[in-house]
Order: C-alpha cells, then structure tokens, then sequence
C-alpha cells in the first residue's frame, strides 16, 4: 500500500534521540526525528508504518469536517468539564456569561454568543490547565518551559523539543479526568519521547485508569470541536 502524494510527509528535525510518526487531525503526516538521521532511512520507517498511517488518515470521528455550530438559545446544553449545562436566554443586560450551575446570557448578547463563550472558556482553561500541570509536574519530577493554551490546530497537546506544552483550550469542555490524561500524557514525553511500553507505564503510575480516558477522547473528541 502505497501513500498518495497528498499524504505524503513533513519531516521535523531537532536534537531528540528518536523518531515519531503523528497524523494531525488535518490529515498531515508529521515525522520528527534526530538531525543526524538520512531521509533514506526516515521513508523506510514511513512504510514500515504505511498500514497504520492508513488507518490513521480514515479514522473518520478523529477527521470530521463536518462539525455544526451550536444555536445559542434557552434549552440549549453546553459541556463544561464532561457534564452539559443548560443555557438560558435572559432579557435582563449583563456584558458576559454567568455560570451558575447552568449558564445564562442575555439576550442582547446572542449574536456575539460564540465568542463571548469562547473567551470565557479560554479564561477557565487557563485557570484549571496550569494547576494540574504544576501537580502532576511535580509527581513525575519534570521540569517544563512554558505552557500556553489556545488554540492549538489539530491535536489536543503537545510537547516541544524545547519543552514548552502547548493545550487546546477546547479541553476544558471534557471530563477532569481526561484533562489529567492530556496533561499527563504530555508531562510523560519529558521522560521518553516516544509512546513506548515505557512511556505508557509513565502515565499508568499517575492514571491507573487512563485507558478510559483515552477512550473518552478517541469517541467523543468531536464533541470538544463543536461550537458549544
């Protein structure tokens, strides 16, 4: 099985010590390797790895293009930390949301509703993710660089050869639990670099449970990319 030219590769060099293969959720294949490493040598890993890439660029919830936006009126949910609250309407004026166990906006404010959901969420993300970075940091005994959370293109974190973590703030509509996953997952590549047994035991001694919640994100990730 050969790779078509549209799903053909960028290759990513830096001073890490391994090679890993990802597919961004915009179908594009990400190779990042050693700056030592031929190219012959990288096409030969990339069709070792043709059958799972295939997979990978098919998978059809991970690449859904066709997400619908979200119509900002009274009954409408809205998923906050895995739990959907309803969202009421309400003539009386206020310059922004208000979370309460449901959330309320007025109605002069409908039209600007994305973006005001937005920023409000962004502003939560960025309160809740650096917190748990910190603990779990500390757990494993890492060090980081920076954080930054926003709107991170095609993957819900990363980690960068300089250490800097970078977070979807659309994150913060999932569970607690798969928070921790993201956060956790990310934090265990300062460790090993690759998704080794190594690297999965890493994040086994802090999520016993991961597993359910990389099963949480793999079914309902394309809940987090919906408009509210």
């Amino acid at each position: 099985m050969q790779l078509k030219k549209e799903q053909e590769y960028i290759i990513k060099y830096s001073d890490r010590k391994t090679i890993n293969i990802s597919v961004e959720r915009d179908k594009t294949i990400i190779v990042r390797a050693p700056k030592n490493v031929t190219s012959e040598k990288i096409q030969a890993i990339v069709e070792s790895k043709r059958l799972w890439l295939y997979k990978k660029i098919n998978h059809t919830q991970k690449y859904n293009d066709t997400i619908p936006a979200k119509e900002f009126v009274s009954g409408a949910s809205v998923m906050y930390l895995g739990r959907d609250y309803r969202l009421e309407v309400t003539d009386a004026y206020d310059s922004g949301i208000i979370f309460n166990n449901k959330f309320i906006i007025s109605k002069s404010l409908q039209s600007k509703a994305n973006e005001l959901f937005k920023q409000w969420f962004i502003e939560r993300a960025k309160e809740i993710i650096p917190n748990k970075i910190q603990h779990y940091a500390s757990l494993l005994g890492v060090a980081y660089n920076k954080i930054l959370v926003s709107n991170v293109k095609y993957r819900w974190g990363s980690c960068t050869p300089k250490n800097n973590l970078n977070f979807n703030w659309r994150l913060i509509k999932a569970p607690i639990h798969v928070i921790d996953y993201v956060i956790v997952h990310e934090l265990a590549h300062l460790l090993e670099g690759n998704h080794t047994q190594k690297f999965w035991n890493i994040v086994s001694v802090q999520l016993p449970n991961y597993q359910k919640s990389k099963e949480w994100l793999k079914e309902n990730g394309d809940l987090l990319e919906m408009d509210f």
